[in-house]
């Protein structure tokens, strides 16, 4: 597999190399998360990301999983987004009162589902382009899960936007 600073010279070399990135991306979200539902102030934002958390362990495994249909190992590379979304997320909470965090939290878990939609989706489209259907199969099962978290994380800004709580 292409390292990091060396040249990526075919399509698989490069879907290799951004299957590294969501594995980098889900261990970022699955460090992240602890913290979140520390801030966290109403129960079901928090057991919402505690649900989140062991849906992104899974995506890990399922990761490693394609790497190893692949006849690769895992191998995490950068991914300087979820890096960004990180950095903003955290600042926000600083700056925003406590009656605002569970809508900055919202936010950013909104800001990042999209993201990981968005690679999910181009990892499938790339692996059905070089013929690994396996892999596909396991990639669409988080696709489904990042799906379902956004749609969690709609409601749950429909609520805090309307000043409910979320079990309203």
């Amino acid at each position: 597999m292409a390292l990091l600073g060396t040249k990526l010279e075919t399509r698989r070399d490069l879907y290799v190399f951004k299957l590294g990135a969501a594995l980098t991306m889900e261990k970022t979200i699955l460090d992240m998360l602890p913290e979140l539902e520390e801030e966290a102030s109403h129960a079901e934002l928090e057991s919402a990301l505690r649900m989140h958390r062991d849906q992104t362990e899974n995506h890990v495994r399922n990761l490693e999983r394609a790497f190893e249909l692949l006849g690769e190992d895992p191998d995490e590379q950068p991914c300087p987004a979820i890096e960004g979304l990180e950095k903003e997320g955290q600042a926000n909470l600083k700056m925003a009162d406590e009656a605002l965090k569970d809508a900055v939290i919202v936010s950013a878990v909104t800001e990042t589902e999209h993201h990981e939609i968005a690679v999910y989706e181009g990892l499938i489209t790339n692996g059905q382009a070089l013929g690994e259907h396996e892999v596909v199969g396991v990639l669409q099962l988080n696709l489904a899960d990042e799906h379902a978290a956004l749609q969690r994380a709609r409601t749950m800004t429909q609520f805090l936007a309307q000043g409910l709580p979320p079990d309203a």
